[in-house]
């Protein structure tokens, strides 16, 4: 998981005479739309290998991105793995856009089918996700933006899936990323080492992780955000 913070900023669309601009992700079908007072509709998009891996890969090419592991690939390595990801039923992506602006890439998967369920217990009802947020602009620092983002994407894992926990597993060294599940309600699990995965379309090294974990209960004891 990254440490990385978009400004907030709504995106700049060409404008044509006579008519309003075309949003560039207006047509795609989101599996989950929020509006959030005072920080915009969230829409979490099936993220589309080719079209979104232009964006995707400047994302993960950056330093801070170091974690996400995939520094070092190009742009069509990039639209591979998350081609060979869309075939899957364990595992899937997500394109999140904030006011029609790409501000997250977000992930869910199984915990049973992953590395991760080999090593510590899953339990019925368990969502495992990964997030890698957008970069920041200048004069992005916004307190309290990631929290309201982050509520969004609780909201889908946990009740619109009908999820009961959620499960991270960010990199032991990734400070930032720990600390901030641990601000969103994240109870600290094991220190544990995910085991190297190195198949045909896939391969994964070897990783320590942190993994902490987030009930449904804890994350909306007052029920569903309104």
């Amino acid at each position: 998981m990254s440490d990385a913070h978009d400004d907030g900023r709504a995106p700049q669309h060409p404008r044509h005479s006579g008519q309003a601009p075309r949003l560039p992700y207006a047509d795609r079908e989101a599996v989950h739309e929020q509006r959030v007072d005072g920080f915009g509709t969230v829409r979490i998009l099936p993220l589309d290998a080719r079209a979104d891996a232009g964006v995707i890969h400047r994302w993960v090419s950056e330093e801070r991105a170091a974690f996400w592991g995939m520094t070092g690939l190009t742009e069509e390595q990039v639209a591979e793995i998350y081609a060979h990801m869309a075939t899957l039923d364990t595992h899937h992506a997500f394109l999140v856009v904030r006011d029609d602006e790409p501000v997250a890439l977000f992930q869910t998967y199984e915990p049973s089918a992953d590395r991760v369920g080999e090593c510590y217990p899953v339990e019925p009802g368990d969502i495992g996700v990964h997030l890698l947020l957008a970069p920041a602009g200048p004069g992005a620092a916004r307190p309290g933006w990631t929290s309201r983002l982050l509520t969004v994407l609780l909201s889908y894992a946990l009740l619109v899936l009908d999820r009961t926990r959620v499960v991270i597993d960010p990199d032991v060294r990734n400070d930032k990323a720990v600390a901030r599940f641990r601000r969103q309600g994240f109870t600290p699990g094991p220190v544990v080492t995910l085991p190297e995965v190195d198949l045909p379309d896939v391969y994964l090294p070897e990783k320590k992780a942190q993994l902490a974990f987030l009930t449904r209960d804890a994350a909306f004891p007052a029920g569903p955000p309104r």
